[in-house]
Formats: structure tokens, C-alpha cells, sequence
């Protein structure tokens, strides 16, 4: 099983396994400890393991580990370690170590992927993990010591190959020489890019420049009082002399600028050719804050010196030299990174219907019955308060004992909640519900499941900007309603089980129906959090008999405990109609790779009964989908704008920002169980959050509470408006509507949530 370089005692850690063998501990191992120094070279490990698949996350390979001076490189065989043939590569100082002794599993969180890997020996596991451990602590000290190291070396990125097994320092010169950075390490770019002697250079040069548009700008307000004075009646020669030795300075000095703009963007760009980094999430700051203050005032004035052409080559190249220190490449959006689809993007019919689709959307929407309070036409485009600040709370503090576990166990402060509920989370993925209604009205059976796969995709886009906040979860038996006539549909939705969390909804329209029960499994790895969905989303399509049914893909949120969070979803949805079998879809979320900064991404095709492909779909999941081929592809959906100011106000849409507005006519049909109701959601949306933390705490007590009384009595929870069916699956007993006219909620028994 093992190929063992060295057989270090290991009986201490044997024991210790034993010891603590009757329950299924984890042990997570913390990061670089004080003091550490002269830590001695631990010996090389190599020898099998069982690795989890990446994704869907089903099953386990066998592969050959090699390890050496804190680099886990792993292949199929030690003879591909040895010929350079990596399938990749783990700095084990720069990841998050958790073992789990019961199962004998040991994960490593490396940020930009979870590796999970499971040993059956229990000899192997404590060795394993003893070396491990050993590793790691060199490897850290190792960065401590040398903090270059840590950027020279792209744990991901296969050496090329040697005809031995490579050592780390080589492994570190290959990757310096030819590996990309991964859009996700912003430091490690930020600390190369600041040990480079060209950088330098440039960064002194920069400095010049900035210096000479000082005292341009000093120049220039000394010439505006020149200026004024010319209008006067009397000027002597010696004013005209001086404003005209003014604006010679003033072209020289721009041109000068200009011409040192160009030469300097052209040593950027060479540095950056020559270090292979692709698109890098680096904030670089060519020039402070004064360079700003003249800007416009130079501008403004160019044209007393300066031909019109040379104005505006002038203002162009100025205008990119300021823009310069506003460059952002966030790993969190992809708002400022060129895409490798711009080259067709232009190309591509904005047409929402597709070209050969028949029909179109009736203008009329159904008036499903909906009240006054929600057929109002304005609504809330703001939220009472922006989203508080946390800074201040230590994540490490509250997650560190949760390594591995289900984290919907576990209380967090309300500040790291959004004024929203999972049961408003769930009617979210209804904000482009005209998707639905397209496809009721298309013939096609093939172009149907066209826009049923993209309202499966667009679920996802409101949570691109939604990585620094979770929402609240609802207590047993806590409701919502969403009647939306403007959009042609009512939802409802009910918490219908506490252990596990089951929230179960539906939705109508006189077009479809929509409904899913959903659970999550929480895992925190110690970087990065993973949610994994379970349960199934249906919709139906009356007209033709549809029945659409698909499971949702696995979320992951990054950098949970420091640097910019971020959200990627990756896995494969399958749609399948259940009313016939001639048409079928796949639609496959990618991961975003080590070598390439492309995020986002979405690929899907719809095939017949034969398995050829109809119609072929492609986009980003929080941008827009197409279908067909590039360039004479057709968008089939695009994302709403965003809100003005939607950072500070917990990175809502519209729509999102719509879903707790409460309004007074709408407020006394509610069922006391709304979640519009709830007291701390409404004062965390308020900007109270010292309050919505002790109502959060009460309402966490009373639902402790209800729980011991029914065991107590040996009694369940029986929900109000939902039902199991026979598959254990919850659906809507259609009561609630009914309800809400006649008697009304008022004359109900709803049992005190808050």
C-alpha cells in the first residue's frame, strides 16, 4: 500500500489514534505558531491514498503521493511522480490540515480547492499524519524565513518532466519560470510584483512623473490667475512673456507626460509578458491620491496650447495613465477582467427570443387574486440601513472547532447574517420567472427545455455579489408569501422540518408551477465553505403535460476567513422531463481552473432521444446564457443591473431588496408566522444590531423550547401548508390561499414564533 523513502517511529501517534478511536473526533491543525525557527528537514514520504473526486464529489481514486519539504505532489503511479506527469500539487504549509481520526481521513483546505483523502491502515493514517504535521511546521517556518519563497512556488501547476523525482526547490524554479498565478492569490502577485527590480525601476520613474504633474498642476493654477488677468484692459509685456512662457512649459510638460506614460505601460507590459501572469487579482496603485486633483483642470485648459487632434490623443493617453491606479481585478467579480468570450460577446444577437422560436410571451399577466399590497406598482429600490460592519468579529474564534462538521448547528452573531430568510433565498431563484413563462408558450420541445435550462441557471446569479453574509435560518413552522401580479405569480414557502432544516415551497402562475423541498450539508474545511444542496426542483408546464425535474450544484463560499470572499458553484445539472424521454439536457457548472482566470463559467447541451446534441448553451451564470455557436449566437437571458450602491447594502438586487418589504395593506392579511414578522431579521434590516442580536437569542431560545415540549409528550411537528408525498418529497396542500381569503389568518391557531 505504502511506498515508504523513510519508516519514522510512529507508535506514539498509534496510541494516541487508539485513545481517541471511540469517537469520531476531528482535530484540526492551526497555522504557524510563534518562535518557530531552525525546524529540521523532516525526511520524504511517498505511498498511496485514496483521493475524493473533485466533482460531483462521488467516489474515490487511488493515487500515488509523493512528499517532500512541505510539497504533497501526487499522479497515478510513482512512475508519473517521477516522470513529471503531476495531476497536482498541495503546499501543505499554505493549507488548512484537519484530521479526522474515527475515519481515518485528512482533508487539506489549499484555498483553491479541498482536497479530501482517506488512508485504511491505521499504521499508514499515523504516519501519514505525523509526517504531515512534520511538513508542514518546515514549510511554514520556511515561508517565515523567506517570505519569496511562498510566491515562487504555484502548488498547482506540473513541473515539467525530470527523469527523478523532483525536488521542491526545483519544483519552485520551474513554476517561477512558467506557471500562471491563480486569480485567487492576490498576495502572492502583490509580493513578486514588489521584489522586482523592474517594478522598482518603475515604480522610482513613476515617482518622477508624479512630480512633474505636481508641479504642472502648480503651473496651471498660476495660470488660470494669468488668464483672468489678460481680460483686464491694461496688461503689460511682462504678463504676456510669462504666459507665454507658461504654455510652452505647460505642452512640454504634457508631452513629456505623455511620452513617459507610454514608455512606462510599455515596461509594464513587458514585465508582465515576461512573468507569464495571467490576469492577476492585484490592486496596484501607480500614483496617490493628488495626481487626481489637477486632472480636470488640465484637461480643461489643453486646448489654449494644443491642436484638437493632439487633444484628444493627449486626453486618451492621460486618461489611461490616471485610470492606471484604479485597476482592481477582483477574484469576487469578473466586472473589470477581460473575459476570453469579449472576441464574440459584440457579435451576438441581443435578441432574447431566438431566432427560429415561433412564439413569444403573452403581454398579459394573470391576475392570480393578489391583494392591494401586492399589486403596489412601487416598491422599495433600498434597504432602511447599509450592512454593518465586521471587521471586529473573529471568524477563526467561532469556526475553528467546526472544521468538518455541518455549520447549520452552530449560532453566528446576526452581523454576519443579510436581512433576509432562507425561505425569501428560495423565492430569489423566481427574479427571472419570464423564463418560465417563454417556455409555455413555445411549441418546441427542444426550445422549451432551452429556457427551462437557463431559469435553472439564473437562480444563481443574485448570489455573485452575496459572499460576505448568510441568511437567517427559519425557525419550525416560520412562512412566507411572495404575491407578485406584476410577475404573474404567488409563492409560498414553510420551514418544515428543524432536524434536519427542510424548507420546503411552491409557486403558481396560470404558465407553471414550481415547487422544491431543499436541505443543505454545511462543511467548513478551514479556507473555504462548502454547501451542498439536496432535494429536488420541479416545474410543470400544464399546456404540455412538463414535468422538469433537476438537483441544484454544489456551492462554495472562499477566503472565508480572510482576504476578499468569493462564490463558485460547480457541478452538473441534469434536467430531465418526465412526460417524455425524447428530449434531454445536461447544463455543467466549471470549476474555475489553477491556470486560467475564467470564472463563471457555464456549458450546457440539450439532446435528443438518440444523444445528438439539438441546441448547445453557453455563458456565465451571473451575466447572461446564449445558445448556439459564437458568433451568431443568440442571448437568451442577462442579469437585471445591479442597485446603485449595492455593496453597501449586503450586494442585494432589486428584486432581493423587494422580498422583506413590508407593506401596510399586506401586513394584516399575513399569518403571524411570516417571516416579515420576525424581529431580529427586521432590526438586523434596520441597522439595530445590537437588538436584532438579543431578539435572534430569544427566538433561538423559544424554538429550544417548543422542541422539549413535543418530546416531552412524544409529539411531531405537523406542518400547516405543506405535506409529504409518497417519495418524501413536501408539497403544497393548496390550503394557504384559500386561507388567507376566507376565514384569514386571524381566526387561526399559528403557534408564537417571536
Amino acid at each position: 500500500m505504502s511506498q515508504k523513502i523513510s519508516s519514522p517511529s510512529h507508535s506514539n501517534s498509534s496510541s494516541s489514534s487508539k485513545h481517541d478511536s471511540r469517537q469520531d473526533s476531528w482535530e484540526i491543525v492551526e497555522g504557524l505558531r510563534g518562535g518557530l525557527s531552525n525546524i529540521q528537514e523532516p525526511e520524504k514520504q511517498a505511498g498511496y491514498m485514496l483521493k475524493k473526486r473533485k466533482w460531483p464529489m462521488k467516489g474515490w481514486h487511488k493515487r500515488f503521493f509523493y512528499l517532500d519539504k512541505g510539497i504533497l505532489k501526487y499522479a497515478k503511479c510513482a512512475a508519473d511522480v517521477e516522470k513529471g506527469k503531476l495531476h497536482g500539487c498541495i503546499d501543505v504549509g499554505l493549507s488548512v490540515m484537519a484530521i479526522k481520526k474515527k475515519a481515518k481521513c485528512i482533508d487539506l483546505d489549499a484555498e483553491e480547492n479541498i482536497y479530501h483523502l482517506k488512508i485504511k491502515s491505521q499504521e499508514l493514517f499515523d504516519e501519514w499524519v505525523s509526517k504531515l504535521r512534520h511538513h508542514r511546521l518546515y514549510r511554514q517556518n520556511e515561508i517565515a524565513m523567506f517570505p519569496h519563497e511562498k510566491t515562487l512556488f504555484h502548488p498547482h501547476y506540473p513541473p515539467t518532466s525530470s527523469p527523478t523525482i523532483p525536488d521542491s526547490q526545483s519544483i519552485r524554479k520551474q513554476s517561477s519560470l512558467h506557471s500562471p498565478v491563480s486569480f485567487t492569490s492576490q498576495a502572492k502577485v502583490t509580493a513578486w510584483l514588489q521584489s522586482s527590480d523592474d517594478m522598482d525601476r518603475c515604480t522610482k520613474e513613476l515617482s518622477v512623473c508624479e512630480a512633474q504633474l505636481l508641479e504642472l498642476n502648480h503651473l496651471l493654477r498660476s495660470m488660470e490667475v494669468l488668464h483672468r488677468t489678460c481680460s483686464a484692459p491694461a496688461i503689460n509685456a511682462l504678463q504676456v512673456t510669462s504666459l507665454c512662457v507658461s504654455h510652452v512649459s505647460i505642452c512640454w510638460l504634457l508631452l513629456q507626460a505623455v511620452t513617459q506614460n507610454a514608455e512606462l505601460r510599455e515596461r509594464l507590459c513587458k514585465i508582465h509578458a515576461e512573468s507569464h501572469i495571467s490576469e492577476p487579482s492585484v490592486h496596484i496603485n501607480l500614483s496617490p491620491g493628488p495626481l487626481q486633483v489637477g486632472l480636470g483642470y488640465v484637461l480643461s485648459l489643453v486646448p489654449l496650447s494644443v491642436s484638437n487632434e493632439s487633444r484628444a490623443s493627449i486626453t486618451e493617453s492621460l486618461s489611461e495613465f490616471f485610470d492606471a491606479q484604479e485597476v482592481l481585478l477582483s477574484a469576487s467579480s469578473s466586472e473589470n477582467e477581460p473575459s476570453d468570450d469579449d472576441s464574440y460577446i459584440s457579435d451576438i444577437s441581443d435578441n432574447v427570443s431566438m431566432e427560429n422560436f415561433s412564439n413569444e410571451v403573452e403581454n398579459e399577466r394573470l391576475d392570480t387574486g393578489g391583494t392591494n399590497g401586492g399589486s403596489q406598482e412601487q416598491r422599495r429600490s433600498c434597504l432602511p440601513s447599509p450592512s454593518p460592519n465586521t471587521s471586529n468579529i473573529s471568524l477563526w474564534n467561532i469556526l475553528k472547532n467546526n472544521i468538518g462538521k455541518d455549520l447549520s448547528k452552530v449560532a453566528m452573531p446576526v452581523q454576519l447574517n443579510e436581512p433576509l430568510n432562507t425561505l425569501q433565498r428560495l423565492c430569489e431563484e423566481l427574479e427571472y420567472s419570464e423564463l418560465l413563462d417563454k417556455a409555455a408558450h413555445t411549441q418546441d420541445p427542444f426550445e422549451r427545455m432551452v429556457y427551462i435550462a437557463t431559469f435553472a441557471v439564473s437562480g444563481y446569479a443574485s448570489s455573485h455579489y452575496r459572499a460576505g453574509g448568510k441568511p437567517f435560518n427559519p425557525v419550525l413552522g416560520e412562512t412566507y408569501e411572495c404575491d407578485r401580479p406584476d410577475k404573474g405569480f404567488r409563492y409560498v414557502a414553510e420551514q418544515v422540518s428543524h432536524h434536519p432544516p427542510i424548507s420546503a415551497c411552491h409557486a403558481e402562475s396560470k404558465n407553471y408551477i414550481f415547487w422544491q423541498d431543499v436541505r443543505w450539508r454545511n462543511k467548513f474545511w478551514g479556507k473555504s465553505m462548502e454547501i451542498v444542496p439536496v432535494g429536488t426542483t420541479h416545474v410543470v408546464l400544464p399546456g404540455f403535460g412538463d414535468h422538469y425535474e433537476w438537483i441544484k450544484v454544489t456551492s462554495c463560499i472562499h477566503n472565508i476567513l480572510s482576504g476578499q470572499r468569493w462564490i463558485e458553484h460547480y457541478g452538473e445539472i441534469s434536467i430531465k422531463n418526465s412526460n417524455s424521454e425524447k428530449c434531454q439536457c445536461k447544463v455543467t457548472f466549471i470549476k474555475a481552473k489553477y491556470w486560467n482566470s475564467s470564472m463563471n463559467e457555464v456549458e450546457g447541451a440539450i439532446t435528443d432521444h438518440k444523444g445528438k446534441v439539438v441546441h448547445k448553451l453557453f455563458g456565465k451564470w451571473h451575466e447572461g446564457m446564449y445558445c448556439g455557436s459564437p458568433p451568431s449566437a443568440t442571448c437568451i437571458w442577462r442579469t437585471n443591473p445591479m442597485p446603485p450602491d449595492y455593496e453597501q447594502y449586503y450586494g442585494f438586487t432589486k428584486f432581493a431588496m423587494e422580498l422583506n418589504e413590508l407593506d401596510p395593506l399586506t401586513k394584516p392579511l399575513l399569518p403571524p408566522t411570516d417571516t416579515r414578522l420576525r424581529f431580529d431579521q427586521r432590526l438586523l434590516e434596520e441597522g439595530n444590531i445590537e437588538s436584532a442580536e438579543m431578539q435572534k437569542q430569544r427566538i433561538e431560545q423559544l424554538q429550544r423550547e417548543r422542541r422539549r415540549v413535543l418530546e416531552e409528550n412524544h409529539m411531531t411537528h405537523q406542518p400547516r401548508f405543506f405535506q409529504k408525498s409518497k417519495d418524501d418529497t413536501w408539497v403544497s396542500n393548496n390550503t394557504y390561499w384559500e386561507l388567507r381569503k376566507d376565514p384569514g389568518f386571524s381566526n387561526l391557531d399559528c403557534p408564537v414564533l417571536w
